[in-house]
């Protein structure tokens, strides 16, 4: 790893909770010096996905070898041989450009990257008003099957019982305030000083 050691930006929550959307705009605010850190998963691309863009693409074997050579910061069988990771190489990549990382990852990986860097990482659960209005915003999507929103629901419940071990919650009932607040927590924990 480089010499210099940037913060880690961690955002879990169950799908539809917005925190792909929170990412993103803290992503095109520079003054944060953040950069995305990319997946790895054992999954095809959907759609319009790109190799080094969406995620980095791995066949099970060469995800399975990565896995016993302790090339990943966490990993995960998310369902039967579709895993997904953070590789260590790809935090590396970031700080050697000295710059932030934020991760848009399930709560399990977040979890454990808090626990790989207490002091560097800042973990952030994002939390939905309620679990019907979770199954609205998946079912707007139009991306997914009846089955797939109802598997996302059951997951969601687990997932949302782990809040408390985050270090912050916010609460995506109003997007405009779930975005202040996210801009507050990255700019408090990096040490920026308002101007």
């Amino acid at each position: 790893m480089s010499d210099f050691k940037g913060k880690l930006f961690v955002f879990s929550a169950p799908s539809g909770s917005g925190k792909t959307t929170i990412v993103r705009h803290l992503l095109n605010n520079k003054k944060f010096n953040l950069e995305f850190s990319i997946s790895a998963t054992s999954r095809a691309p959907r759609g319009e996905e790109k190799d080094g863009v969406d995620y980095y693409f791995i066949d099970l074997k060469t995800f399975k070898n990565k896995i016993k050579s302790d090339e990943f910061l966490e990993w995960e069988e998310v369902y039967r041989d579709n895993f997904y990771g953070t590789l260590k190489s790809e935090v590396a990549r970031i700080w050697a450009q000295k710059k932030h990382v934020i991760f848009d990852i399930d709560v399990a990986g977040g979890l454990r990257i808090k626990k790989k860097f207490p002091e560097e990482t800042l973990s952030v659960f994002v939390k939905p008003p309620s679990v019907d209005e979770l199954k609205i915003r998946l079912k707007k999507r139009k991306t997914e099957s009846e089955e797939k929103i109802n598997m996302r629901i059951a997951k969601a419940s687990v997932e949302l019982a782990t809040a408390p071990q985050f270090d912050k919650i916010i609460k995506n009932y109003i997007l405009e305030d779930a975005l202040q607040e996210a801009e507050e927590l990255v700019g408090n924990f990096i040490g920026l000083k308002e101007k």
